[in-house]
């Protein structure tokens, strides 16, 4: 189970156009098919649906159609800090 600060966080990587599932997957434990269940359970239908289409096919989001080029998931600096 995730914390409320865990969940917010794995919407906000989903949403990340280049953080892969494999990202979420390796800090959260939480396979693709686990984030899009989250991502149902947790945003509006609207939202949900946006996103869904947003990531679907995106070459970013999955870590096998990336190039072998970028071999980080995410900028550290770019998150923000608590």
């Amino acid at each position: 189970m995730l914390t409320e600060h865990e969940t917010s966080r794995v919407i906000e990587m989903a949403w990340e156009d280049r953080t892969p599932f494999e990202a979420i997957e390796s800090s959260f434990q939480l396979s693709e098919a686990a984030v899009i269940r989250l991502m149902r359970r947790e945003l509006k239908a609207t939202s949900f649906r946006l996103w869904r289409k947003r990531v679907a096919g995106r070459k970013t989001k999955h870590g096998a159609l990336r190039s072998p080029d970028v071999l980080r998931g995410y900028c550290k600096t770019q998150y923000k800090h608590r």
